[in-house]
């Protein structure tokens, strides 16, 4: 076991961290308060290799493993969880091409994905099933060479403005093995948007509704064979719990960096905060625990650069611990703000609010404890 990062993850390491700091942290602030996605910044993010580095480098990618994609996007989350973990759906949906297309659909779609002059957006959440996804009522029926979609999509990052939407819907039975994945471009006749969401956080990428409204799209836009959509899903969001626990971690960092400025310059009673020894051990179980959690995000990223068997589990543990984790030590930064913490000027509120929604999104972390519960009760487990 390796503890540290060779030459190459430190450079990825201080290639993102520089980037963060000068191209997301001076501007997180207003993206949040205006609502703007950052195009121009995410797509100089991808001019860096960061929109596609799972992706072959043989079909244009950075070709890196997910340790390091989870380098990557605790760095960027440092600066604005919102865009970093918007960043991280693009990323999952360009190894979903990559890893279950065909050359053609590779050929057509990665080039646009890997420069980031495509955005592309994951639709799995409908309004009626969320956690229950295999339920998903969205439909394709099949017309000679194409297919004639169906359906709504709930809470997608991206809607009306990305290019490519991969839409898992419905072409067989009822369950898991009735579902197939589709890639739908944007001015399809027939696909539309619902108004953009009003949210808590996550305010620098846009939420919508999906809508499918009989859009006819090419069976050459199918991902896999018929039946296989649950299963591609299911395999973009192991990654997807990785990268988004590594956000977490990298949004509660700033917000431990942040608490242990503010203790040393903050006075109370005659001194400094810092030197109050309750404080001295609450910032010692918040580091502590980042640090616990971010051990179990390279574990699992190790366990699907390895292939190994244990993988999902590995992975639903991490985004469980590292979000859970994630949100009590930016609460804990805030607390030791005082009120100071409540306000806006100081960028603790902001990641807060950005970072409360990784508890809910990629899977929540009540069905993280369902995969994990389901694992250690098989028989020979």
């Amino acid at each position: 076991m390796e503890f540290g990062f060779n030459e190459d993850r430190l450079a990825i390491r201080d290639m993102c961290r520089s980037f963060a700091a000068e191209q997301m942290a001076p501007f997180a602030a207003e993206w949040d308060d205006q609502k703007i996605f950052p195009v121009e910044t995410l797509r100089a993010a991808a001019a860096l290799g960061l929109a596609a580095i799972y992706v072959r480098d043989a079909c244009g990618g950075t070709g890196l493993g997910r340790l390091e994609a989870a380098i990557v996007f605790e760095e960027l989350a440092a600066a604005c969880p919102s865009t970093a973990a918007y960043l991280s759906i693009h990323n999952m949906c360009a190894w979903m091409v990559d890893r279950f297309g065909d050359d053609d659909q590779r050929a057509r779609w990665l080039p646009q994905l890997v420069s980031m002059d495509w955005f592309a957006s994951y639709c799995l959440t409908e309004p009626g099933s969320g956690s229950d996804a295999a339920a998903l009522k969205t439909r394709a029926v099949r017309d000679g060479d194409t297919y004639r979609l169906t359906g709504t999509k709930a809470f997608i990052s991206g809607a009306g403005t990305s290019d490519l939407y991969l839409i898992m819907a419905r072409t067989g039975a009822d369950g898991p093995k009735g579902i197939s994945c589709f890639a739908v471009e944007r001015g399809t006749p027939g696909l539309s948007f619902g108004k953009p969401e009003v949210k808590l956080g996550w305010n620098s990428q846009p939420t919508a509704m999906v809508q499918l409204d009989d859009v006819v799209v090419p069976a050459a836009n199918r991902l896999g064979p018929e039946g296989t959509g649950f299963k591609i899903a299911m395999a973009g969001l192991d990654g997807g719990r990785v990268n988004i626990g590594a956000c977490s971690l990298g949004g509660a960092r700033a917000g431990l960096d942040q608490a242990r400025s503010y203790l040393k310059q903050r006075q109370a009673f005659g001194k400094p905060l810092a030197e109050f020894q309750a404080l001295q051990f609450r910032l010692a179980d918040m580091a502590t625990d980042l640090d616990a959690a971010r051990l179990m995000i390279q574990r699992a990223a190790w366990a699907l650069d390895t292939s190994h068997p244990e993988a999902t589990q590995y992975c639903a543990m991490a985004k469980r611990l590292a979000t859970d984790v994630g949100y009590a030590v930016i609460d804990q930064a805030l607390q030791l703000h005082g009120g100071y913490g409540y306000i806006r000027d100081y960028g603790i509120e902001r990641l807060l609010r950005d970072l409360r929604v990784h508890q809910i999104l990629e899977g929540t972390n009540e069905i993280m404890r369902v995969i994990i519960a389901r694992r250690l009760l098989q028989d020979g487990s």
